[in-house]
């Protein structure tokens, strides 16, 4: 199992976060350096193209490393867009 350092320093959390993005959908095309903070990570205008499961994967993952709940689709939607929403998400738990 992946090891993800918890962190709410600027940049960092991004790195980290891009890091388990990319490991839980097992996208190992891409580095964590060559993707943006405010690119789309699902839909049809993203690179990576993420889907329902990976989603899936990668909540249970935050949760476990970063101690936060999204639940349900629409928080998902919402806060995971892209890894700025869902750093903002982040620090916003744990302010």
């Amino acid at each position: 199992m992946m090891k993800y350092t918890f962190t709410l320093e600027p940049n960092l959390l991004e790195l980290e976060l891009k890091k388990l993005i990319l490991s839980e959908s097992e996208k190992d095309d891409f580095e964590p350096s060559e993707i943006s903070d405010d690119e789309y990570l699902f839909g049809d205008q993203s690179r990576i193209q993420l889907d329902s499961l990976d989603a899936l994967q990668i909540v249970v993952a935050l949760q476990a490393h970063f101690g936060v709940r999204l639940q349900g689709d629409r928080a998902v939607r919402k806060h995971m867009m892209c890894v700025a929403d869902l750093a903002k998400f982040i620090r916003e738990n744990h302010a």
